[in-house]
């Protein structure tokens, strides 16, 4: 019974003394916060500085955070929209290589005498009748000659066969319009330039020629510029040609049917064109699909 009430006594002293000691504590740590800086809260209350300051940071964090998650999915948005611009641009490139493919391969009609409709029917096909004017062929050099489906062979390749030449071309007199204007012959080797060279195709007679209606065109960045007196031209100056042979400025290149055995090979129109966009709808699709799973991994899918 003593060993009991011993116990017990010893026990009430112990909650005593801790009693004693969480009040103390309680005090030093009232006093503590009594002497920080306080803040009013939005809802009226006044906090200690050092809490607000502590959600405070922890608000801004999250609020950083939160920037960051939509800045970043601004990057698989962008790639998105650049892959669909890219489809517009494929159809778009398919459509005119269509048009253009049309307009090469139509039945031929009479040349218009109109400048104004000459300028609506640029690679539309066209047919005249006359005779070669061989005394003032000029030279636009250097040119390879057309051949699709060898470029088509050739095409990403870092070398091609190298061979390079002249386009010659010549005034034509139409007999049944009356007037002179300029025909791409064609195309000739370097070695075959000279008119004495090729003898046989410098005919005299009359000729039913077929070709593709040409406009002028513009010096392009890093084109030489003309040497009329050498009579080198780099690129198809209509005004400095016509008034340089008397001709009309009206071009057309002839096609392949109006070769002249021994002379240029015609068919020296370029049509095709660069269609690469379907490369460029899978890069920006495929970094769409990538940078989109990098997004949902970091910011949803811990979550």
């Amino acid at each position: 019974m003593a060993s009991l009430k011993s116990a017990l006594a010893y026990s009430s002293r112990v909650l005593t003394t801790l009693k004693k000691q969480t009040h103390v504590v309680y005090m030093k740590r009232t006093l503590l916060l009594s002497r920080l800086p306080l803040s009013k809260r939005a809802d009226g209350r006044l906090v200690p500085l050092g809490r607000l300051s502590s959600s405070t940071a922890a608000r801004a964090e999250k609020g950083e955070d939160s920037f960051l998650k939509w800045f970043l999915l601004l990057i698989p948005a962008t790639t998105f929209g650049l892959g669909t611009w890219q489809v517009k641009r494929r159809q778009w490139k398919i459509q005119l290589i269509n048009e253009l493919t049309r307009l090469t391969t139509a039945e031929p009609i009479p040349l218009p005498l109109d400048p104004h409709e000459l300028k609506s029917l640029e690679y539309r096909r066209v047919r005249v009748r006359g005779r070669y004017d061989h005394s003032q062929e000029l030279y636009i050099l250097p040119r390879s000659p057309v051949d699709p489906q060898k470029e088509a062979r050739e095409a990403g390749s870092l070398s091609s066969s190298g061979e390079t030449g002249a386009n010659v071309i010549t005034p034509f007199h139409c007999t049944d319009l009356g007037i002179t204007i300029l025909v791409n012959r064609g195309y000739v080797p370097r070695q075959k330039i000279r008119p004495e060279t090729r003898m046989k195709g410098q005919v005299e007679d009359e000729v039913e020629v077929v070709g593709v209606v040409r406009l002028t065109e513009t010096r392009k960045p890093f084109v030489p510029n003309n040497d009329v007196e050498r009579n080198h031209w780099h690129y198809r100056d209509l005004e400095a040609m016509s008034s340089l042979t008397g001709a009309e400025p009206v071009f057309i290149d002839a096609d392949f049917a109006s070769t002249i055995p021994g002379g240029p090979i015609g068919g020296q129109t370029r049509v095709t064109l660069r269609n690469e966009h379907m490369q460029y709808i899978m890069t920006w699709y495929g970094l769409c699909a990538a940078t989109s799973y990098m997004w949902f991994a970091k910011f949803i899918k811990k979550i």
